[in-house]
């Protein structure tokens, strides 16, 4: 059985959220598998640079904006077809994790959430941790 506006949404979704969301969409396993060593993954840049924290917040804008809200509280437009929903980076659980930790996520990715390995630099994803890491 169809239910009318669906498809709209899901075209609206893959649209709206270009690369990210441009792929089907599976079910996010409801734990990320993330490596031991990424724990110990190293910024090479500092986290708490300004220029680096804008950088990240000017890419969260245009790839994250979408699903994970505004204010990173998981709320985004896009995000509201996902499931499980998309993280919210404002929580003490998100933000205790370890700057590799959200590194590697972003690097790696776990669909719904897509990987930005190819879509964005070493650089950018380092910027997008700064930037979340703001929203705490």
């Amino acid at each position: 059985m169809k239910v009318p506006g669906m498809l709209v949404m899901t075209q609206f979704i893959t649209y709206v959220g270009g690369i990210a969301l441009s792929m089907p969409i599976h079910a996010q396993s409801s734990r990320w598998e993330v490596p031991a060593s990424a724990q110990n993954i190293k910024s090479p840049y500092n986290l708490k640079d300004p220029k680096l924290i804008a950088l990240g917040k000017k890419l969260y804008s245009k790839h994250c904006n979408i699903c994970h809200g505004a204010k990173g509280k998981g709320d985004g437009v896009a995000g509201l077809a996902l499931n499980p929903k998309p993280a919210n980076f404002t929580t003490d659980a998100f933000q205790s994790q370890a700057s590799g930790v959200i590194f590697w996520k972003i690097t790696h990715g776990n669909p719904p959430m897509a990987s930005y390995e190819s879509i964005l630099s070493e650089k950018e994803r380092w910027a997008l941790v700064a930037y979340l890491r703001t929203l705490k």
